[in-house]
């Protein structure tokens, strides 16, 4: 499966921006403000119609088949929980919409199977991001039928970034298509994490499988390399 995000706007909300997602990659798309982080993950899981450009998955324009398709995880003020909710409550209620027993015995269990049973009675707000974001994730592919996830500003709630990419590229890796929606800061800090990692695998002034260098110097540490960021980050799985 394959989503194409080509030059989509919706007002001021969002400026006009392209991404692509893909199974078996995890892609990150920057977006900033409070607002467009939210408008880009409802056109990217179909669930708002763009103003301006055109949204297909695998070549056709189907809206329908990306709603049912596309989770769309913990976009803010749309799928968010709210924070006072207990995880077990979630579990529950997920559960019941996956069309699967919600009593308290298939709760447990399912917390169990996805490591999470300390958080029970805690409640979301209070949750670590990336358990946050582990558990929204695998509760929704729990749904009959989807096979994408988009993610919505998992850096609002803090830690580290790269916990969380290392999460996407997980479930990437498990056949899924997986959309990340993210600001400058958290790409910033997974690219980075992304160069020291080539580094590591090719060594100092060794070169990478594309011919670069890795370990080149910066003049100007100081210098705010945000704007010189792809707008997206593909990895595969």
């Amino acid at each position: 499966m394959k989503i194409v995000l080509d030059h989509v706007g919706k007002g001021a909300a969002l400026p006009e921006t392209s991404a692509a997602f893909e199974t078996g990659r995890a892609t990150l798309a920057r977006a900033e403000t409070e607002q467009r982080p939210t408008v880009l993950g409802l056109i990217a899981s179909g669930r708002m119609r763009p103003d301006t450009g055109s949204v297909t998955i695998d070549g056709a324009t189907d809206y329908s088949a990306m709603r049912r398709r596309i989770a769309l995880i913990d976009a803010p003020d749309v799928s968010e929980p709210a924070a006072d909710v207990t995880v077990s409550g979630i579990v529950a209620e997920e559960l019941m919409f996956a069309g699967r027993p919600s009593h308290p015995v298939a709760v447990g269990r399912t917390l169990r199977e996805l490591g999470a049973s300390e958080w029970s009675r805690a409640a979301i707000g209070t949750v670590p991001p990336t358990v946050r974001i582990r558990l929204l994730a695998e509760l929704a592919l729990l749904r009959k039928g989807v096979d994408a996830l988009v993610i919505v500003s998992p850096d609002r709630h803090g830690g580290d970034p790269v916990e969380w990419w290392r999460f996407a590229r997980e479930l990437a890796g498990r056949d899924k298509a997986v959309l990340v929606v993210a600001g400058d800061a958290s790409a910033a800090a997974i690219a980075a994490a992304s160069l020291v990692s080539r580094m590591d695998e090719t060594g100092p002034g060794e070169t990478g499988p594309d011919g670069t260098r890795p370990d080149t110097f910066d003049e100007d540490p100081g210098r705010d390399d945000t704007d010189d960021l792809p707008d997206q980050i593909v990895e595969t799985a």
